[in-house]
């Protein structure tokens, strides 16, 4: 039957089986063969009864309560490849380009990036004493690599797949409950934070704990916390000695709505002028927009007044947001680098839709094209509808993702502000590959430079939030070196900080920013 415009077939695949209880994970594709190109999509969910070493032991008739029943797994709609790949064409031209794959291949590896992250739910779920993590491995085929202390009946709960040629299982010695249990363990012993401090590398199946702010790197504890952390584990530097944060001035973009990737300048405390790049908007749950963007543009040695934000400073020099202090709504602690900024004083009219349009306003990031993006030969500039976020803890090295900047450095004569991003710097959107996660932040393959940071990480095809720029490697001018990494502070880390502190339920917003909001100052 058609649903949307979706082709979704009756199939099922089966997980696992234990006496007359089975696992099912429903896969939507045409009867027949089994389609191992990724080409057609369709709705797969899992099952709800545990396999045999998840099940919890049996509960007698004279035992106090039954187990309780599983909660039952959401359908989740894979979309054919083609379909994914004219959602997401740079990214489509940057797996062709990086790796020498047809477009075709390229599609299926996007289409596969898809369906990994509801995959990795399920498979945690259904195996949580055997699932270690997955990864995308787009050096060795555009393979979807999956751990697990114990492949076989993981393997079996896969082989049916769409595309499942491209899927493998390999076997490692410790679950990714484990990990989290000893991370977590590790992280209360050295008193600071899982998932911030202490990382769990799905890869190398092992605990990291990055030095250099919380954990000293000469901290006297260190040693006997790492020998007794029961699982494999290394210490390294947060951040590499020689990045540098991507902090400077964005560029122009002066017509509303408000978008990612727009540039955001700031004078500082000393006279001169700084700046970002928006981020997304977010709305708090009273219904008030604000920007998001990079803590260290408004928190830092220069920035020790309330701040306030405008576009294109030098003319016309139009006002955007200010420095909240009622609450405190920024930091600058990576991988908390997040500033959200209400509205200057009238501006959210300046920037705003006009609220009779609320059916069709989508929150937006701007799709700026550049030369070295090679898709923008076909498609050209364009805003992306932002649909939501996705979780830290679910994004996988391999995606391909996209990131929007306004870094810039004017030419000879030209009235600009100087973001330091270099002669031949091109502003706008590139596309690369998520290389891990070890900062604790998302480290990517995406050129980025000063005057980018705040910006917009996402993917392209369904317009997911991930990150927003914080800091890279050195460099300047054109993007010349592939192996460029930068790395972003993670969109849901940053929410849940966020709203742990203030308790306003900020989200990222998939519409607006409206006209109208809330009655009350615009500067909280």
């Amino acid at each position: 039957m058609r649903i949307r415009g979706r082709t979704v077939l009756a199939a099922a695949l089966a997980l696992g089986t234990v006496g007359a209880s089975g696992v099912a994970l429903a896969v939507g594709r045409p009867a027949g063969p089994a389609v191992a190109t990724g080409a057609t999509g369709g709705a797969w969910s899992a099952g709800v009864d545990p396999v045999a070493e998840e099940a919890p032991a049996a509960i007698g008739a004279g035992d106090r309560a039954a187990a309780p029943a599983a909660p039952r797994p959401a359908p989740v709609v894979t979309r054919p490849a083609a379909q994914v790949a004219q959602a997401a064409p740079a990214s489509v031209s940057y797996l062709s380009e990086r790796y020498r794959v047809t477009p075709g291949e390229a599609a299926r590896r996007l289409a596969l990036q898809e369906l990994s992250a509801p995959l990795a739910d399920t498979l945690a779920a259904r195996f949580p004493g055997s699932y270690a993590g997955m990864w995308l491995d787009q050096a060795g085929g555009g393979v979807l690599t999956i751990a697990a202390t114990d492949p076989t009946p993981v393997a079996g709960a896969v082989a049916g797949l769409p595309d499942a040629r491209h899927v493998t299982v390999v076997p490692v010695r410790h679950s990714r409950r484990d990990l989290d249990a000893a991370a977590t363990r590790l992280a209360d012993t050295l008193g600071v934070t899982a998932g911030r401090d202490v990382l769990v590398d799905e890869r190398a199946n092992e605990l990291l704990v990055l030095t250099g702010d919380a954990v000293p790197a000469d901290d006297t504890r260190l040693a006997g916390a790492l020998g007794s952390a029961g699982v494999p584990v290394r210490a390294q530097a947060r951040l590499d000695g020689a990045a540098i944060p991507k902090a400077c001035d964005p560029r122009y973009c002066p017509q509303p709505p408000m978008r990612g990737g727009i540039r955001l300048d700031v004078p500082r405390d000393d006279g001169t002028v700084g700046g970002c790049t928006s981020g997304f908007n977010v709305r708090a749950k009273s219904g008030r927009y604000y920007v998001l963007t990079a803590g260290h543009c408004v928190v830092g040695g220069r920035h020790q007044r309330v701040d306030d934000t405008w576009h294109q400073f030098l003319g016309p020099k139009v006002p955007v947001g200010v420095e909240s202090t009622t609450p405190v709504l920024a930091e600058n602690a990576f991988p908390y680098d997040y500033a959200v900024l209400p509205y200057a004083e009238g501006a959210a009219t300046r920037w705003a839709y006009p609220r009779r349009s609320v059916g069709s306003t989508p929150s937006l990031v701007n799709y700026w094209c550049v030369a070295d993006n090679p898709a923008c030969a076909t498609r050209g500039s364009r805003d992306v509808p932002v649909t939501g976020v996705t979780a830290y803890s679910a994004v996988q090295a391999g995606w391909v993702v996209c990131a929007t900047g306004s870094a810039y450095t004017p030419k000879a004569g030209e009235q600009y502000v100087d973001s330091g991003a270099g002669a031949g710097y091109l502003p706008g959107t590139r596309c690369g590959e998520v290389i891990g996660k070890a900062s604790g932040g998302i480290d990517v393959r995406v050129c980025a430079r000063p005057g980018d940071s705040g910006g917009p990480l996402f993917t392209e095809s369904d317009g997911r939030a991930l990150g927003i720029l914080n800091n890279g490697d050195p460099g300047e001018g054109p993007c010349t070196n592939p192996e460029e990494k930068n790395t972003y502070a993670p969109v849901s880390v940053i929410l849940d900080r966020l709203n742990g502190r203030t308790g306003l339920d900020f989200q990222i917003a998939t519409r607006g920013p409206l006209l109208a909001p809330p009655t009350g100052s615009s500067r909280r």
